[in-house]
C-alpha cells in the first residue's frame, strides 16, 4: 500500500459523507413512524427486506411503479417551502399502484443534491415518511447523493420506487362494460402534473411566489404547492369489497388521455363537465393562459384526481368504500360503446 499522500479529502471534492450519515440518524423516527405487516428491516442496510407472508398474501403478485414529482420541484426549491413535496412524490407512485389492483405496501425514495443541507433534506423526506403513512405503506430505505457540479446551488431532485401486491387473478381493469358509472374523486388542486405550463402561465401573469394568491388565502408558490391526494386506503377499501371494474389515476394528459388507459377495445365513455365545479386554480389558469376548455382537460386533473369506473348496482357500496377516507364521490359520466372520451357540459 502506497503511503505518498496529497492531503486531498472527498470532503474537499464537495461531498460530505458525515453529513448522510447524520441524515440517516434524523430521518430513522421517521421511517420507524410508517412501519407496518410485512416490514422487516430499517434503514441502513444494503436492501429493504418485506415479508409478503406476514403482510396476509397467500399468492401474491407483485406490481411496482416508479414517478418524479416534475418541476414542482422548481417552486419548492424557489420559495423553500419543501415541506410537502415528499408526499408528492408518494402520492405519484401510488395512487398508480392501486390502479392496477394493488395495495401498496413499500416505499423507496432517491434525493439527489448538489450540496447536502441537513435541515431541508430532513424536511423533505419527513415529508416522504408522512406521504407513506397516509397511505399505509412503510418507508424502507432509499439513497441520498450528493453530486457536485451536476445540480446548482440549493437544487435538488427526487425520485421515488413503490412496490405493491395483489393476489393473483384480482388485477385492474377487468369486466368494464357498457352502463357502468364513473365515479370522480375530488382532486386538491394541480398536484404534480403540467407545472412546466403552470410557471408559464404565472410568469406571464407577472406575479411571484411570495404574492398574494388571486384565488385563495396566502402566498402564490403556497397555494400551488398543495400535496397530491392520496388515494390509495379509499381505493384499497374499495377493492376489499369489490365493487370497481378500473381505476385511473388522473396524471399527465388529464381526463382525455388517462381514462381510455382502462379500458377495453369497443368502449369509450361519456363525461358530464356540469356535475362538478371546476377548481378556483384551474379557472385563474386557464383564464390567464387563454386556455382553451380542451386543453385544460387534456393537461390538467381539472378538479378530478381519480375515476373509479364502478358497476351500476355498486355504486353505493364504491361510494362508502371511498369515504372511509374522506373521498366524496361523484358520478360524472359512463362507459358508452365507442373509442373515446366524449365531453358534454361545460367547465368554463
Amino acid at each position: 500500500m502506497s503511503t505518498a499522500k496529497n492531503g486531498m479529502t472527498y470532503a474537499d471534492a464537495g461531498v460530505d459523507i458525515d453529513a448522510g450519515n447524520a441524515l440517516v440518524e434524523r430521518i430513522k423516527p421517521a421511517a420507524k413512524r410508517t412501519s407496518r405487516p410485512g416490514t422487516m428491516s430499517g434503514l441502513g442496510g444494503f436492501g429493504a427486506l418485506f415479508d409478503l407472508k406476514a403482510a396476509g398474501f397467500v399468492d401474491p403478485v407483485l406490481v411496482a411503479a416508479t414517478d418524479g414529482v416534475g418541476t414542482k420541484l422548481r417552486i419548492a426549491i424557489d420559495t423553500g417551502n419543501v415541506d410537502g413535496i415528499g408526499i408528492d412524490l408518494v402520492a405519484m407512485c401510488v395512487n398508480d399502484l392501486v390502479c392496477q389492483g394493488a395495495e401498496p405496501l413499500f416505499f423507496l425514495d432517491y434525493f439527489a443534491t448538489g450540496k447536502l443541507e441537513l435541515d431541508q433534506a430532513t424536511r423533505i423526506i419527513e415529508g416522504i415518511a408522512e406521504g407513506c403513512v397516509q397511505s399505509s405503506c412503510a418507508l424502507t430505505g432509499g439513497e441520498t447523493a450528493e453530486m457536485p457540479g451536476m445540480y446548482g446551488a440549493g437544487d435538488f431532485d427526487l425520485a421515488g420506487f413503490a412496490v405493491g401486491a395483489m393476489e393473483r387473478g384480482t388485477e385492474l381493469p377487468r369486466a368494464v362494460a357498457e352502463g357502468d358509472v364513473l365515479l370522480g374523486l375530488p382532486s386538491d388542486g394541480v398536484h404534480s402534473n403540467g407545472y412546466s405550463l403552470v410557471r408559464k402561465i404565472v410568469e406571464l401573469s407577472g406575479l411571484g411566489w411570495d404574492d398574494a394568491c388571486p384565488w385563495a388565502e396566502g402566498t402564490l408558490g403556497a397555494a400551488l404547492l398543495t400535496p397530491t391526494r392520496l388515494y390509495v386506503k379509499g381505493a384499497v377499501a374499495a377493492l376489499r369489497a369489490d365493487c370497481v371494474h378500473a381505476l385511473a389515476h388522473i396524471t399527465g394528459g388529464g381526463l382525455t388521455e388517462n381514462l381510455p388507459r382502462v379500458l377495453p377495445e369497443g368502449l369509450g365513455a361519456q363525461i358530464d363537465l356540469g356535475a362538478w365545479e371546476l377548481p378556483a386554480v384551474f379557472k385563474w389558469l386557464a383564464t390567464t393562459g387563454g386556455m382553451a376548455e380542451a386543453e385544460l382537460l387534456k393537461t390538467f386533473n381539472s378538479g378530478i384526481g381519480m375515476i373509479a369506473v364502478v358497476p351500476a348496482d355498486q355504486v353505493e357500496a364504491a361510494r362508502a368504500a371511498f369515504a372511509t377516507d374522506g373521498h366524496a364521490a361523484i358520478e360524472i359520466g359512463r362507459i358508452v360503446a365507442g373509442s373515446q372520451v366524449a365531453y358534454k357540459g361545460s367547465l368554463l
